[in-house]
């Protein structure tokens, strides 16, 4: 799972905080998957909390330092082949990451209490990322089962805006595990059946939107022909979409949204659908920005 236009290395954010190992191992998976490097950052704000007396004479530097080795260790044990860097800075963890993310080919961070930057809510570190990133960006949210129960990648899309970096990523990425695509619209619109003597007849909610359905089979033919080896279905109803992604997420390997961030509005709410899902989601979401031209 990487952005197939840099090659740059997956980049980690991590503290000292329960959980934080396995955010460290998801985002080596990833790096040995996309074939770089993984770099291992910690971030240790300044000025220090009042009450930080060890940090203030230095022990918060040693103690991130210590956070760091420890889990570049942890990597070297189950991935020996991979290549780790190791990177300490100052300053804000959502800046710093966002930094990154301009060579990064992703960005892994822990969603509330499963290690990364824990301690801070999603909203305040994740979210921030999410938003601002020139990278995917994918959030680890808490361990509802050890394993998925089924191989699946799950994307949203508009049918009316397909956008083609959010395919194209989770189309890599079901390709690169060997899982099957699953897209997911959801249709909020009622659909006209035909004229009545009174007007248009509207299909009630309990009737599958086809229109939709088919409009979304058309459209992505380009994708299949591209990726004939991703096994690619639809699933199309009616309802909100932040809560059919969400449902669609119980036991996937990943979400796969974009930031619909052609305006300003996407640095200050994600876009409503991708900010709900990512705080609600069942599984790890992978959010993709628009491509950077020039990047």
């Amino acid at each position: 799972m990487h952005d197939q236009h840099t090659t740059g290395p997956v980049v980690v954010g991590v503290v000292e905080t329960e959980g934080q190992e396995q955010v460290a191992l998801r985002a080596a998976y990833e790096a040995t998957r996309a074939g770089t490097a993984l770099r291992i950052m910690h971030a240790v704000e300044w000025p220090s909390p009042p009450d930080a007396a060890e940090a203030r004479a230095g022990g918060g530097t040693e103690r991130a330092e210590r956070v760091i080795a420890h889990l570049s260790e942890a990597v070297h044990r189950q991935f020996p082949e991979l290549a780790v860097e190791q990177e300490l800075v100052s300053g804000s963890p959502a800046s710093a990451l966002v930094h990154q993310s301009a060579e990064a080919a992703l960005i892994v961070v822990g969603h509330r209490g499963t290690g990364g930057f824990a301690r801070l809510p999603l909203g305040s570190v994740s979210l921030q990322v999410a938003a601002h990133s020139r990278c995917p960006v994918l959030v680890l949210g808490p361990t509802r089962s050890a394993e998925p129960s089924d191989n699946r990648v799950v994307v949203g899309v508009d049918v009316d805006d397909i956008q083609p970096h959010v395919m194209e990523f989770a189309l890599h990425a079901a390709d690169s595990s060997g899982a099957w695509l699953e897209v997911v619209h959801a249709s909020t619109r009622p659909e006209l059946l035909s004229t009545g003597p009174t007007g248009p007849l509207l299909v009630g909610h309990e009737t599958r939107p086809i229109a939709a359905k088919d409009l979304l089979e058309e459209r992505l033919g380009p994708y299949r022909s591209r990726h004939p080896d991703v096994d690619v279905r639809t699933r199309v109803e009616r309802g909100r979409p932040a809560n059919l992604l969400v449902d669609s997420s119980r036991h996937a390997k990943v979400l796969v949204v974009g930031t619909h961030g052609r305006t300003g509005l996407r640095r200050l709410m994600l876009g409503s659908v991708s900010g709900e899902v990512l705080r609600t989601a069942e599984c790890p979401v992978a959010v993709v920005p628009p491509p950077v031209v020039g990047k």
